[in-house]
């Protein structure tokens, strides 16, 4: 099952990595919701989030908890939401969003459209927090 997602592990597509270790990755989503929305995935091409064994799954998230708190110190936000949806991809992950009020995590709001530039610094933003 390749995905986009695939390709970024693999590195055949590049992204503006926030964390990795030999199981997980996290990456800025290129149009955000809010600056600082980041994307964590297992390395494992699984669709379904919930199909994952019991130990991967906890690991994932115990992985996003890192992010998140890392994120948490780098972005001016009261909280970090998380959203697990699974549609638009399909490769189990996690959007990791700093909100401030629900209105922030409404996925039909019209997304961000942040440069390369700004991407860039905002996770080396976050990178220092972790």
């Amino acid at each position: 099952m390749a995905s986009i997602f695939s390709k970024i592990i693999s590195g055949e597509i590049p992204c503006h990595k926030v964390a990795e270790d030999s199981n997980h990755l996290a990456f800025l989503d290129i149009s955000p919701l809010k600056q600082g929305h980041v994307l964590v995935i297992p390395k494992i091409p699984i669709d379904y989030i919930f199909d994952m064994a019991p130990d991967d799954y906890t690991s994932l998230n115990l992985f996003a908890q890192k992010v998140a708190k890392g994120i948490k110190s780098a972005i001016d936000c009261k909280k970090i939401g998380v959203v697990v949806i699974g549609l638009e991809v399909p490769h189990a992950h996690i959007h990791l969003i700093p909100i401030s009020s629900v209105s922030d995590i409404d996925f039909s709001k019209e997304k961000m459209k942040p440069t390369n530039e700004e991407l860039m610094a905002t996770a080396d933003m976050i990178k220092k927090y972790l």
